[in-house]
């Protein structure tokens, strides 16, 4: 197996045209070659200083002002989005949702306020301490996604520096042509301004894959690495760039034989985009005619073009919690059942996989207003925590219900252990049906099917008795992976030993797949592997027949399928099953790919 990226790091390499290569996280594939821009971000120094007393008062509109402004300019940028095309102006228009909600009585203005009364600083400093305070607690959470989010608090943030400094904006201006944009950090905002016909692609030192900065590149088919540690020291204007985005690297100063290799990469990655767009309405069918169902995982409802567009059989995992982020009250049913619906007329017809709020302990959402336990990730979270508050499953599993009368969805919840969690959800479900049969709502007839989440030991271990209580199961094999281990992957300390090719791991899909076929039940992964072709073959042969990921991976996910022969790939499953070193796993894995798997 691939280990995860250790640290970004920079390597000089010393040639007569002085090329130098640094290596970063890719988080949109495609090769860039263009003139290199430095884009100045405009960081403010902030001070900090002591307020007196009578002057508190006046401080403290001082930051109203600031938030006043700060949602106007949102407002304007809202209308900018509008104008977007197609999933790139909703993803950005929903973000900026999020932006006017955090400048509307959120934990960061009421924090601040409470800073300036009561440790008596200047605004701009209380904005900077509640900001770090926030961000401590997001960077320690264990989800990729939510602990992406802190890129959007910082820019919050930034917003109400600049204008509590009267800092101006420095926004792009007189691009080159093919400008690969070299920066600090690139915000949602800055990403969305940015005109695909004159920027070829960008690299940037702070951001995440699952930041929004990196799926607004996604949308926008721009290549980006983020963690490009030391480029901008080194970078400098006009030179030419090359931007590998599938392998996270930027080459300054190419060679020609260099430039030459990146251009004959760029024409292959541009003809396999081709072909692999030609697969979206292919049906996947391995070489024996087994069908095989493709989803798609969803962070964001404005996904949901990019979903169809890579032809999708539907959506295997909806991940509700961006419904209670970046807010301070909770969601309504109404509001609920309003954004689901959206999506599942969406869908046409195709199922909608919805699971229900997975937050807990280090990312817990504020509009929930509980506190972290001892332990976060083994504490009160997921479905432990809907079962402690049934108020908030009663509300989601109204919404779904509504919206199931609509079009096919399915019921996911996360972290099941035991089968009484499964039977007292089912009881609240009950209760829910009663209530919206005595208001006469129309509800879905029969009831959407109730799945189990398979991402804990003890839910594996257990499968045979959770198969007979549940519809389907569903394998996360990115949290199975770590509890199984008992590493963080968050952790790049041991991210190195985050292993799903583990002996143990293997076995415990192993162990729900044949369960969930003994009570003939439906079992899909929709973890990190079921996007990565490397483990397809290897999937399937376990027997699973669903597999779930992001959109942009579905394509690739088809041609290996469609490239497969189950039988075969079933042989050497079993083959693999009898080994006990990680190693040998994984070579058996990439033999058997060796001739069939497509490698960017």
């Amino acid at each position: 197996m691939t280990n995860p990226p250790d640290r970004p790091r920079v390597l000089p390499v010393s040639t007569p045209q002085d090329e130098q290569i640094f290596c970063g996280l890719g988080v949109s594939p495609g090769v860039a070659i263009g003139v290199a821009y430095l884009h100045d971000t405009g960081k403010v120094n902030v001070p900090e200083y002591k307020i007196a007393p009578n002057a508190l008062e006046g401080e403290r509109s001082r930051f109203v002002e600031a938030v006043a402004r700060a949602s106007r300019q949102v407002s304007l940028l809202q209308r900018k989005a509008r104008s977007l095309p197609g999933s790139t102006g909703e993803e950005l228009g929903y973000l900026l949702d999020a932006y006017q909600q955090m400048l509307k009585g959120s934990r960061l203005v009421r924090g601040v306020d409470r800073r300036i009364s009561e440790e008596r600083i200047n605004a701009e400093a209380a904005v900077q301490w509640e900001i770090d305070q926030i961000v401590h607690g997001f960077a320690a959470m264990d989800d990729a996604y939510l602990a992406a989010r802190i890129e959007d608090i910082r820019d919050v943030g930034r917003r109400l520096i600049r204008n509590l400094t009267k800092t101006p904006f420095k926004p792009f201006s007189l691009l080159p042509k093919n400008a690969v944009i070299l920066a600090e950090e690139l915000t949602p905002a800055d990403t969305a301004l940015l005109d695909p016909a004159t920027v070829a692609g960008f690299a940037t030192v702070l951001g995440g894959g699952a930041s929004h900065t990196a799926i607004m590149a996604r949308s926008l088919g721009l290549p980006a690495i983020v963690g490009m540690t030391g480029l901008v020291n080194r970078a400098s204007d006009g030179a030419t760039a090359v931007i590998d985005g599938a392998e996270g690297k930027v080459i300054l100063n190419p060679s020609a034989e260099t430039l030459a290799a990146y251009r004959c990469k760029r024409a292959l990655f541009l003809k396999r985009r081709r072909h692999l767009h030609r697969l979206h309405k292919v049906p996947a069918i391995t070489l024996d005619g087994t069908g095989i169902s493709l989803q798609a995982n969803l962070e964001l409802p404005a996904e949901i073009d990019g979903v169809l567009a890579a032809g999708a059989a539907g959506i295997g995992l909806l991940r509700s919690e961006f419904l209670y982020m970046n807010r301070s009250d909770l969601p309504s049913e109404d509001e609920q059942y309003d954004i689901m619906l959206q999506m599942v007329q969406r869908l046409d017809g195709r199922p909608l996989t919805i699971r229900t709020l997975d937050a807990g302990g280090d990312k817990m959402p504020t509009s929930l207003g509980f506190g972290d336990g001892p332990n976060p990730a083994l504490g009160l979270r997921a479905i432990r925590l809907s079962l402690k508050h049934p108020e908030i499953l009663e509300t989601q599993l109204a919404a779904i219900l509504r919206v199931g009368a609509h079009g096919p969805v399915r019921i996911l919840l996360p972290m099941i252990s035991a089968v009484e969690e499964l039977q007292a959800v089912r009881g609240v479900m009950e209760q829910v049906v009663r209530r919206l049969k005595r208001r006469h709502v129309a509800i879905a007839s029969p009831l959407p099917p109730v799945g189990t989440m398979i991402e804990v030991p003890g839910a594996a271990l257990a499968a045979d008795a959770l198969a007979w209580h549940s519809d389907f199961f569903a394998i996360g094999t990115n949290d199975l992976t770590q509890y199984t281990l008992a590493i963080d992957r968050a952790d790049e300390s041991v991210a190195y030993l985050y292993n799903p090719l583990h002996p143990a791991v293997l076995r415990l899909i192993q162990f729900s797949a044949e369960a969930a076929l003994r009570a003939r039940i439906p079992i899909s992964i929709c973890g990190e592997i079921a996007g990565d072709p490397r483990y397809t073959a290897l999937l399937l042969g376990l027997g699973i027949r669903e597999l779930s990921m992001a959109a942009t991976n579905i394509p690739r996910v088809k041609q290996r399928v469609r490239g497969l022969d189950l039988v075969a790939a079933t042989g050497r499953a079993r083959v693999i099953m009898d080994q006990s070193d990680s190693a040998r796993i994984a070579r058996l894995v990439d033999d058997f790919n060796a001739d069939a798997l497509d490698v960017d």
